[in-house]
């Protein structure tokens, strides 16, 4: 569904080589099937986008979820302690988490640590001190046949605990974001060693409390606490709770700026809040939109049985379309063997249903709201999607042709002056309408015009010398060319507008420099290989075959095709030092020094300050999403100067209107 993908995006380094096997058959088969129906790829991005909504839902119910529980604690302890206060204390409490996230996670991130290993090491040492004091029995509870006595005893009470059950899980779905900040192996030892054990103390502890206190059950996780460490613990807890709010604010940033990244989500400003980890980063209109609707819940449900209702519906929601796509990377980029791909969304899969089948009772006492948050977001994210993709097919469709350009000669039909202008659009290859636009309203135009296309490839990173692909879009006296700027979707674009120009001339010349090779091995290869011909029928006179002598590589069909008409560099050392011993070529040379001087006039940056509009023959809806909806997206989105950080002075714009 990324309407700009080209070939050459899968040569760059980040994407594994394939070696023929039978999986990968298998993958090719299926990837096939996929992109042959547009509806199959409209399911899958719907699916995508219902589970990246559901994660951000999830921002705004794990605040205020653990903090009222953390908060309402003091109820029990505190005289006149109630419902209205818990709520005024969580809202100070939550103010302050959000505050600090312009700061980034680095800032107070020393804390985590230690506190995360207090608040565990209480949790199972109070397990255990509840374990031996109460009833040490409930450890018969480790034996699965107790699964089936509780739910032939219980039936339909028992399934609809399952729901209750779910909570115990709660937050898993935010791991991603800690690869961010920690190792896939950390994360693996600390909740295999650390949190599943203690976890495992915490509860079989309470529920040892409960044998003998079983009218405690509103407020066990206090009421278990022994009562000269209720402080301490409430303490730890509730900096717990703010550090669990923080792991999935981070989870919703990360998400979001993916989602930007693969064209899934208004553009916003993005702040990284670290030099060194490039996972950190903080966007201050989600983090503000997070902080009032978290207020709001909190404000209106009071209750943290209501929050905990629909906290359970987006878990599983998250869990199911999770193990939907991870069985879809088995197949399609793991390629696991077809056995264990499809046992694991039948036993995940089953047990997620089940325990979905129980939530979804809850819709009523507030399991709606997960489901109002997931909606809005997945309006958002298609909306933006399928204006975007519209206004890309409009661009091709109306791009000019080069017929009409070369009609219009090197001069373009103006005057051309010392510059280099760098022209913005989504196009990886023609010309696009807007030029026109340029050529129309401007007096002159550029010595040196370059397309520059900003483009996010479905890979995590892009190396910096495989950044930029460069081609000539017009004859060599016209001074034209086509960049396509490749970052992946995890890539930090960190750069001032000076470093990106420097970064992007530079590759001009290697890219000038490598046509010009390019063009005299070519101008060489029938000499050469004569040459080649008659030391092979001289050696072959004398007795030899002369096979080693033809063990050269050919080249033909590489030369504009690859990573943008560059040789490399082991190919080329094939060929021998005659061939490749370039005398200066004064067309290079020309060009180089044009470039210099263009370079040394100065960049502008041309941008279009396009509108996009739903044809008048168009349906009603689709009219209504794109004439408002998108629009009113477009409208209040980050620009894509602000983006580039661009000073204003060096920016000209042309208004267009695209329609759909």
């Amino acid at each position: 569904m990324l309407p700009n993908r080209q070939p050459a995006d899968e040569n760059i380094s980040s994407y594994r080589l394939k070696l023929p096997t039978p999986e990968l058959e298998r993958a090719l088969n299926i990837k096939e099937t996929l992109e042959k129906r547009s509806s199959l790829k409209t399911v899958l991005l719907l699916l995508v986008l219902t589970g990246t909504s559901m994660v951000i839902g999830d921002g705004i119910l794990t605040p205020a979820m653990s903090v009222m529980s953390a908060v309402s604690g003091l109820q029990g302890e505190i005289s006149d302690f109630g419902t209205s206060a818990v709520v005024v204390v969580s809202i100070i409490i939550l103010l302050g988490i959000f505050s600090i996230q312009r700061f980034g996670t680095g800032k107070v991130g020393f804390m985590f640590a230690p506190v995360l290993a207090l608040w565990f090491f209480s949790l199972g040492a109070i397990g255990i001190y509840n374990l031996v004091k109460h009833d040490i029995s409930v450890l018969k509870a480790l034996n699965p046949a107790y699964i089936y006595f509780f739910f032939k005893k219980n039936s339909s009470a028992a399934w609809s605990a399952l729901g209750g059950c779910v909570l115990c899980i709660t937050g898993a779905e935010a791991m991603f974001a800690d690869l961010g900040h920690f190792s896939v192996q950390s994360i693996q030892i600390a909740f295999t060693c650390v949190v599943f054990p203690c976890l495992l103390l915490a509860y079989m502890g309470q529920a040892s409390y409960l044998m003998k206190y079983p009218d405690s059950a509103s407020r066990i996780f206090y009421d278990s606490v022994p009562g000269s460490l209720f402080w301490p613990v409430f303490v730890i807890a509730t900096l717990a709770a703010m550090i669990a709010s923080q792991a999935m604010i981070s989870a919703t940033f990360s998400c979001v700026k993916q989602a930007m990244a693969l064209g899934c989500f208004p553009r916003l400003k993005i702040v990284h809040t670290s030099r060194k980890l490039m996972g950190q980063i903080y966007i201050p209109i989600i983090n503000y939109f997070l902080m009032i609707m978290c207020i709001i819940v909190v404000s209106i449900f009071r209750r943290t049985t209501d929050i905990a209702n629909a906290y359970g519906i987006a878990e599983v929601g998250v869990m199911i379309v999770s193990t939907t796509l991870v069985t879809l990377v088995m197949l399609l980029i793991w390629r696991t063997n077809l056995f264990l791909a499809l046992c694991f969304p039948l036993v995940f899969g089953s047990i997620e249903l089940i325990y979905l089948s129980a939530v979804l009772s809850k819709i009523l006492e507030g399991g709606w709201l997960p489901l109002a948050f997931a909606t809005f977001f997945l309006c958002v994210m298609y909306t933006w999607n399928y204006g975007s993709v519209l206004k890309y097919q409009s661009e091709v469709r109306e791009k000019i042709s080069m017929d009409f350009m070369l009609e219009l000669g090197s001069t373009l039909g103006t005057v051309r002056v010392p510059g280099i202008g760098l022209l913005y659009n989504e196009l990886v290859q023609g010309v696009p309408s807007i030029f026109g636009q340029f050529l129309l309203s401007l007096p002159a135009i550029h010595s040196t015009i370059v397309f520059v296309c900003i483009k996010y490839v479905p890979v995590p990173v892009v190396p910096q010398e495989e950044r930029f692909l460069f081609r000539r879009v017009c004859p060599k006296d016209y001074h034209m060319f086509r960049c396509v700027a490749r970052y992946g979707y995890k890539d930090v674009r960190k750069e001032g507008h000076h470093v990106f120009e420097q970064l992007l001339v530079e590759s001009l010349e290697k890219f000038l420099r490598r046509e010009a090779q390019d063009l005299a091995i070519e101008s060489n290869l029938n000499e050469y290989f004569d040459n080649v011909s008659e030391r092979s029928r001289d050696s072959g006179a004398a007795g030899g075959d002369g096979t080693d002598e033809l063990r050269v590589p050919l080249m033909h069909d590489r030369r504009l095709e690859d990573a943008g008409s560059s040789i490399s560099e082991e190919t080329s050392s094939a060929f021998p030092s005659s061939v490749m011993s370039l005398d200066e070529d004064p067309s290079l040379e020309y060009e180089l020094s044009a470039l210099r001087e263009a370079m040394d006039s100065g960049f502008t940056y041309l941008l279009a300050h396009g509108d996009v509009r739903a044809k008048k023959n168009s349906f009603f809806f689709k009219k209504l999403v794109i004439n408002y909806f998108y629009a009113f997206l477009r409208k209040n989105c980050r620009a894509g100067a602000a983006n580039m950080s661009v000073p204003h002075m060096n920016i000209l714009q042309v208004g267009m209107t695209y329609m759909v």
